[in-house]
């Protein structure tokens, strides 16, 4: 059954993105494995989203018959971004590896759906529950470094990051593909073919 395919490029690296790049080969499996799959790509380079301010806020807690046009400005992005999390199957995710951490461009992106009482709530009893349900996603991630194991493993804040945020709003099948070690002799020079070697679609 064709899938809808939602690809999330934060990356300023353009076509030489090894994120990008190993991205697109998921996408090319993904389309294999479910041919008709639509893909819809969102560069968050070419379009950044604005960090949060206080209107922005301000809409998510006002009930919207009492917006003020502001306020309906201000909340639109948000809203636009998290009905194709809505509509989408599938995520595929570019995230490289920036000082130990994802760029804030993808950061700003995140601060908008993760949103109370649309992509996630809190039950009767204080419990959250995210409510992006039966969705998949692929995250692609890029390091001059490793950092998926070894002694420097713990400075990974990249893969628990986003395990921690996407679960929180539902999404708990998630795949993480790398290519490391992209700047280290004997490494480098096979590191995205390993990455490519590594994605299973499912």
């Amino acid at each position: 059954m064709a899938k809808k395919v939602l690809h999330l490029i934060s990356s300023p690296q353009g076509e030489g993105s090894l994120t990008r790049k190993l991205g697109k080969v998921v996408i090319e499996k993904i389309e294999a494995k479910y041919p008709g799959s639509v893909v819809k790509e969102r560069d968050l380079t070419s379009s950044p989203f604005p960090h949060l301010d206080q209107m922005q806020i301000a809409a998510w807690f006002t009930p919207q018959e009492n917006h003020t046009p502001e306020q309906t400005q201000a909340i639109t992005i948000s809203n636009e971004a998290i009905a194709e999390m809505q509509e989408a199957d599938i995520y595929v995710i570019n995230a490289p590896f920036y000082n130990f951490s994802i760029p804030t461009t993808l950061k700003a992106y995140l601060d908008h759906i993760v949103r109370p009482g649309i992509t996630f709530r809190y039950n009767e009893k204080g419990v959250p529950e995210g409510l992006l349900k039966n969705k998949k996603a692929y995250i692609t991630i890029a390091s001059s470094g490793v950092y998926s194991e070894g002694p420097f493993q713990s400075l990974d804040y990249v893969s628990p990051y986003l395990k921690m945020l996407l679960g929180f709003i539902g999404i708990t099948d998630i795949s993480f593909i790398r290519a490391e070690g992209t700047r280290l002799e004997g490494i480098k020079e096979t590191a995205f073919e390993k990455g490519v070697a590594s994605i299973v679609v499912d």
